[in-house]
């Protein structure tokens, strides 16, 4: 006899992924994760490959890796699939520096940040 197993986080029609540490601003990763919200997994993938942004790629990754959970772990349809949420969180800032005039410092802080991106199976069928 085994431990209790743990209660999903998500609904049944739905399914997420997380990544953790990426190398921008949470600002400018919120302006990405905006491009795709509300939309069908297709137009978001399609929006995310076209993008100018360099970390388009990576969330195009965590897209990516959340419609395989959805497929391969919860069972869900991918072609009903919506990017219900995709919210984005601060992680550490590193903290470098710059010699300046007249003996002062410079600050330069490297920022990281995370998303989550939430997938929901929608009731119409193609």
């Amino acid at each position: 006899m085994g431990a209790e197993k743990n209660p999903r986080r998500v609904a049944d029609n739905e399914a997420m992924a997380i990544a953790r540490m990426l190398r921008t601003s949470p600002q400018k990763l919120n302006l990405v994760a905006g491009l795709i919200r509300g939309k069908k997994v297709e137009k978001a993938l399609s929006d995310l490959t076209f993008s100018k942004r360099r970390i388009a790629g990576e969330v195009k990754k965590v897209l990516q890796s959340a419609i395989a959970n959805a497929e391969n772990n919860h069972g869900l349809d991918v072609d009903n699939l919506i990017v219900a949420e995709a919210w984005v969180g601060k992680n550490l800032v590193m903290k470098r520096g710059r010699p300046r005039a007249r003996g002062r410092f410079g600050k330069i802080m490297k920022p990281f940040s995370e998303i989550t991106i939430k997938v929901r199976q929608t009731g119409e069928s193609a």
